[in-house]
């Protein structure tokens, strides 16, 4: 009769494995909410320059901003932090910011975020 080798993980691996799954999901799990918020703003300056191609003045460009951010619970930008510039044919609407998601104890992510109405 042959013995053959046993082959697999060890419990150690086990731990190993898991540990570094769970921690992939941790950051998986608190950079959602982050990516949302962000395709929600970008949609938001699209459509926000689209009705300011049609001649919408800017400040009710920002007061559309902050009522559209309502209903996409948009946290992170106001309709002050937007920089709109009609100087071209195309009206660009910019917004810069940074958004901060902790981890596990002392540990954060740092997200510098800049959406833009222009097609990059």
């Amino acid at each position: 009769m042959h013995i053959k080798s046993q082959r697999g993980l060890s419990l150690l691996g086990v731990l190993i494995v898991g540990s570094l799954a769970a921690f992939v999901l941790v950051i998986g799990f608190r950079t959602v909410p982050v990516v949302n918020e962000y395709m929600a703003v970008k949609r938001i300056l699209g459509v926000l320059a689209a009705e300011a191609d049609n001649g919408t003045p800017v400040l009710e460009l920002r007061r559309s901003f902050d009522r559209r951010r309502q209903i996409d619970d948009v946290a992170s930008v106001s309709g002050a932090d937007l920089v709109i510039d009609k100087s071209g044919t195309k009206t660009v609407i910019d917004v810069q910011y940074t958004r901060t998601v902790p981890l596990v104890a002392n540990v954060s992510l740092l997200f510098e975020l800049h959406p833009s109405s222009d097609a990059r």
